[in-house]
């Protein structure tokens, strides 16, 4: 699905821009770059990119505002890639916009891999299927049945929610804050360790081991990620 997929890059380095092209393009995407926010508004708005990457760090709009006016106009997902590696850059980036967050330097593998993830989510329309599967897991959405290796699994109402909502965002990195507000209100978003007891339970049930889970990832200090990609391993 992924192949000829357009990505837009967006960089004030040459090196770096280049770089990127020509790994993305051996990958069989098409790739399309920016060395400024305004050149990729331009660009999106004209070639319509299917993901688009963007460094923080760039000429008169910054690549948070960046992310906040493509959002405002796109659903197309985002992936920051930037030197700023702290939590708080992290989750404002999220929070304002961005579907992930990869800090330099990088391995073009691990890069691939979310774009990949990122282009799973655009064909996967929240709530058309009723079916969902990922390995030995099992949800049948219209019947809120979840099964592991076709044993059926007890979720509360609330793990059950918190676990639909992550799915219907597969790849996405999804901070606690948003987690918190989507589930249980505005009156618990700072909340983050009871959301740490829900996830903990959730994982103890849908997880053969809980110490290097399969599905639910961590963020350390940003939030959670739910994964189909079984090679991504995250205490």
């Amino acid at each position: 699905m992924s192949q000829g997929a357009r990505i837009l890059v967006v960089d004030d380095e040459p090196q770096i821009r280049r770089s990127l092209q020509v790994n993305l393009e051996n990958k069989g995407y098409v790739v399309i770059t920016a060395a400024s926010g305004e050149e990729a508004l331009d660009a999106i708005a004209q070639r319509q990119p299917d993901v688009v990457i963007i460094d923080l760090i760039l000429p008169t709009i910054n690549g948070i505002e960046l992310t906040r006016r493509i959002r405002k106009q796109s659903p197309v997902p985002i992936i920051v890639l930037s030197a700023i590696g702290n939590e708080q850059k992290k989750v404002e980036a999220l929070e304002t916009g961005a579907d992930d967050y990869v800090t330099k330097p990088f391995g073009m593998e691990e890069l691939t891999a979310r774009v990949r993830s990122a282009l799973r989510r655009t064909i996967m329309v929240p709530g058309t299927e009723p079916i969902f599967k990922s390995g030995s897991l099992t949800i049948n959405f219209e019947r809120r049945e979840v099964r592991l290796d076709d044993e059926p699994i007890k979720l509360t109402p609330t793990e059950y929610d918190l676990l639909k909502y992550m799915i219907q965002f597969t790849g996405k990195v999804l901070t606690h804050r948003t987690l918190l507000t989507a589930i249980w209100g505005e009156a618990y978003a700072d909340q983050a360790q009871y959301l740490r007891v829900f996830i903990g339970q959730l994982r103890k049930k849908i997880e053969r081991n809980t110490s290097r889970p399969q599905y639910i990832l961590t963020d350390p200090g940003v939030g959670y990620r739910f994964t189909h990609d079984t090679q991504e391993h995250q205490p």
